[in-house]
């Protein structure tokens, strides 16, 4: 039941927003994005009590004769990402409140609509439904940044278009190939303990094509190393609560993906090409880092940020063991909560200076003591400060780096040291000194504005300081992924 209303409800909302005019259906998505927290809440107090339950599941027959099932269900690592997207999605909503945009109904339907198709992807049991749902989730978001987009929002949408696009088929062949291997009772099936099975039973060639196929596809979404040139153009051009959705969660489907459908179906295409995958992901670090430092509009630096630190992510993810798995998931976390919000303050600077231009701005710390306090919090969750969210993960990471190879954490680290140096040079740019133009001010922040930055800095804080239930979670869906690569 949990499991069904977790797609349902915001695929019901989307649909009623889509049909109410006005400043009516922003407040309406709000409402029910709320109400799909609260069912993910409750879902994850279920799962607390039993794991098993069978409200933390739904399968029915979709289409029998390709053994094609709607089978979703909720398992730990499942339920970290709804939990993640279901709780960004009122924040999103609400950071717009003082952004004016066309067809606003259109928009915030379209919001609901992909947090829908995310909420999917997460819960899929079923091959097919998996790539039903991650097609669906493009959709959406394409219409967001073509229609609600910067100046060249044409070109940079197209191109962002196309990467994806090419990868969801090389995902789509490889999931194929594998449902042609499977055998159940005589019939093929899309299961994912089936294709598991399938994928474990071919031989390293055939693994090592089924490992690239699938590989590329999580590669453009995370983005990393050599995949990620959509990105930067994307997210500096997409509205901001597309490039919120963009960073926070969609990049999310990359890395669970790669966690869920690539590591337990070709344990001999990893052993040949995961430290290739592992070489791309330390790579990306120090080239998205040093760009990074070259930057001179804040948003594009949080883009280059965002690439160096799913680099991180990908390379844990890559390491196989539990200390690298487990980080990766709390770091999936972390960075999704920190992203949304550095995009967030890069909004409000933009809208009450008119620039993002770092060397342009100064002196707000002297003009707004209290967001520079809610900016300065953000910003040291996302360099990974002790007692913030971000620590927990980057040091688990950096470990579990460390134990597949002492140089690549060497390498890895190095995200610490750069993103210290760009993200604290940046707020010293932007907060600190003097004001360089004497036409600038920043007084005081909207209601919703404070109320999102406020949220973002208490979770920031809450779980930086005591890590623990989340963490349980993550250990615990770890050891069953751990148990899958045997």
């Amino acid at each position: 039941m949990l499991a069904v209303l977790l797609i349902g409800v915001p695929l019901l909302a989307a649909l009623l927003v889509f049909l109410v005019k006005g400043n009516a259906s922003r407040n309406l998505a709000l409402g029910f994005s709320i109400i799909e927290l609260a069912v993910a809440l409750t879902a994850y107090i279920q799962f607390k009590h039993n794991p098993d339950s069978a409200l933390l599941t739904a399968s029915f027959p979709w289409v029998k004769a390709l053994g094609i099932n709607f089978s979703v269900g909720l398992n730990g690592l499942a339920l970290l990402m709804i939990l993640l997207t279901t709780f960004l999605l009122p924040l999103i909503i609400l950071s717009s409140f003082k952004n004016s945009y066309n067809n606003a109904h259109n928009f915030y339907g379209l919001i609901l609509l992909m947090q829908m198709a995310l909420v999917g992807v997460f819960m899929a049991n079923d091959g097919f439904l998996f790539y039903v749902f991650w097609e669906l989730a493009l959709i959406p978001i394409y219409f967001i940044c073509l229609v609600w987009g910067g100046d060249d929002r044409g070109r940079i949408t197209f191109k962002f278009f196309v990467y994806t696009l090419f990868g969801s088929l090389f995902m789509l062949i490889g999931l194929i190939y594998l449902y042609n291997h499977t055998a159940v009772e005589g019939l093929k099936s899309w299961a994912v303990q089936d294709l598991y099975a399938a994928g474990r039973s071919l031989s390293e060639t055939q693994q090592s094509a089924v490992f690239w196929l699938i590989f590329i596809a999580f590669a453009i979404k995370m983005p990393i190393f050599p995949f990620h040139t959509w990105q930067p153009d994307t997210y500096v051009n997409a509205p901001t609560q597309g490039t919120m959705l963009l960073s926070g969660i969609m990049l999310k489907m990359g890395t669970f993906g790669a966690i869920k459908w690539l590591l337990p179906i070709v344990p001999l295409g990893l052993e040949k090409w995961g430290n290739t995958a592992m070489i791309l992901s330390v790579i990306g670090i120090v080239y998205a880092s040093i760009i990074a430092l070259s930057q001179k509009d804040f948003k594009r630096l949080i883009a280059y940020s965002s690439i160096a630190h799913v680099g991180l992510i990908s390379a844990g993810i890559f390491s196989l063991n539990q200390q690298g798995l487990q980080g990766a998931i709390m770091q999936m976390l972390a960075h999704g909560i920190n992203v949304v919000g550095l995009f967030f303050i890069a909004d409000i600077l933009l809208r009450h200076t008119g620039t993002r231009e770092m060397e342009k701005l100064g002196g707000i710390r002297s003009m707004n003591g209290n967001f520079a306090v809610l900016f300065l919090i953000v910003l040291l969750g996302s360099v990974a400060l002790p007692l913030t969210n971000g620590f927990v993960g980057e040091f688990l990471l950096i470990n579990g780096v460390y134990q597949y190879n002492a140089w690549y954490a060497a390498l890895a680290g190095l995200t610490v040291i750069l993103g210290a140096v760009y993200m604290l040079r940046a707020y010293q740019k932007i907060m600190l000194g003097e004001r360089r133009d004497s036409n600038i001010t920043f007084g005081s922040i909207a209601t919703s504005d404070k109320i999102t930055l406020l949220i973002v800095c208490a979770v920031i804080l809450v779980f930086g300081v005591y890590p623990k239930p989340l963490n349980d979670i993550a250990e615990e869906a770890v050891k069953g992924i751990l148990v899958n690569l045997k």
